[in-house]
């Protein structure tokens, strides 16, 4: 494969780059598209000796796209705690690991600040790979200005309502994830405090089939079978 002699040439061409041994490398990944992600994160997932991800299968899909085959560790959220120490202790022993979600950036709305805060805390390295997040994305494509807004994230399944109105005194563009399974009752929801704000709703990001649907909140919830409910949705509220 092409990028394989890229990856490994990546260091002999910038040296300031090399691996640290007992270092957590907090990865990003892509959020739909394999091919948005840097030689340095391959590098590092390639040099890695392990990698910790939320599911192995898909981290696996990216791997194989690349040609590496580091280990993968398992680090979901339900087994975060179990495996905390274990982790900690291969970073206290010179391992090298590497940190990934399924998709974006980890510890946005994914696993990973639990064992980012414990590093910080035992004085281990902790170094950030950048790269995508839908958060983002989502963002630049709504038209909407950015220069301030406030990334609320995943809904929670209890006091809705609290929040929904604290969300309502916030006067700039408020970004919200969302399932496909629940999209339908948050746009519905929603309408009651700002039926009248428009809204850029983007699903599929950065994948072939990436399609952003924009209206009022109360037209997109009235009109809801137009949005085809696949993937993960990402929403962006223009409260201004």
């Amino acid at each position: 494969m092409q990028y394989e002699k890229y990856i490994d040439e990546f260091e002999t061409h910038f040296p300031s780059v090399k691996i640290e041994k007992g270092v957590l490398y907090v990865v990003a990944t892509p959020v739909g598209n394999l091919e948005e992600i840097s030689f340095r994160a391959l590098h590092v997932l390639k040099k890695a000796d392990m990698i910790a991800c939320e599911d192995t299968r898909v981290t696996a899909v990216l791997l194989n796209r690349y040609g590496i085959k580091s280990r993968l560790v398992s680090f979901y959220a339900r087994v975060e705690n179990s495996k905390m120490s274990y982790l900690l202790g291969e970073l206290k022993a010179g391992q090298t690991v590497a940190l990934v979600s399924d998709a974006g950036t980890p510890g946005i709305s994914d696993p990973g600040t639990g064992i980012i805060a414990e590093c910080v805390k035992e004085g281990i390295k902790v170094i950030s790979i950048p790269g995508a997040t839908a958060l983002m994305h989502a963002l630049v494509v709504s038209g909407f200005e950015s220069r301030n807004f406030y990334f609320q994230g995943f809904l929670p399944q209890k006091g809705r309502e609290n929040l929904f109105n604290f969300l309502k005194t916030i006067k700039m563009p408020i970004v919200i994830y969302e399932s496909k399974f629940r999209i339908r009752k948050t746009l519905g929801e929603l309408t009651k405090y700002f039926g009248n704000k428009n809204v850029s709703v983007s699903r599929e990001l950065t994948k072939m089939h990436e399609t952003t649907y924009r209206g009022t909140v109360s037209e997109l919830a009235k009109n809801i079978n137009a949005i085809k409910e696949k993937g993960e949705f990402t929403l962006v509220i223009n409260n201004i």
